[in-house]
């Protein structure tokens, strides 16, 4: 079965300079949610990793950051999908910790908990951080031109190799496509 990995805000639902700080600032971007259902019919288990540093600033507690991830799995079963698990930091970023992207923490803990071989898994983001993560253990990154994604390709010339796309729906025919080729 293969694996995917998503970035949160920016890729699944709308960023904000502010935080998404409550359940009710959590929208979801058109399309998104029934992109990675599609991604759990053709068989993928989906993963989210995310920097969640509002927690360490003080926006919001862990408790409310459980009742964000809570709606967006229930928004996401109204479409009939399902995420695997949400993986991520809450920490400060000048706290320096291993899990905060870019650095690669919380892929490694994937890796440590499920059999899934990331150099032959996609990494799904809208900033540059995150392809530096996914690079960093060798996933195959795709950037979104949502969230941060568009402003990121205008100022990072060197990713204009990084397969990019509108958005997340886009990206995911890209990735079916490709499973399709290397199916037949």
């Amino acid at each position: 079965m293969p694996f995917i990995i998503l970035d949160r805000d920016g890729v699944i639902n709308y960023d904000s300079t502010e935080y998404i700080k409550s359940p009710e600032e959590w929208l979801p971007i058109p399309g998104s949610l029934e992109a990675i259902a599609q991604l759990n019919r053709c068989g993928f288990r989906v993963f989210i990793v995310t920097n969640q540093s509002g927690v360490a600033r003080g926006y919001y507690d862990l408790g409310t950051l459980d009742l964000i991830h809570e709606k967006l799995m229930h928004e996401l079963a109204t479409v009939g999908g399902c995420i695997e698990e949400i993986f991520y930091c809450p920490h400060h970023p000048e706290k320096a910790c291993l899990c905060r992207k870019p650095k690669p923490g919380l892929l490694h803990q994937i890796a440590a908990k499920y059999p899934i071989n990331l150099r032959e898994t996609f990494f799904i983001g809208d900033s540059l951080v995150d392809i530096q993560t996914a690079q960093s253990v060798g996933c195959m990154p795709l950037l979104v031109l949502t969230g941060n994604g568009e402003k990121v390709l205008k100022t990072h010339t060197e990713l204009s190799n990084v397969p990019h796309f509108l958005d997340l729906a886009k990206a995911v025919e890209y990735v079916l496509s490709r499973q399709k080729e290397h199916s037949e």
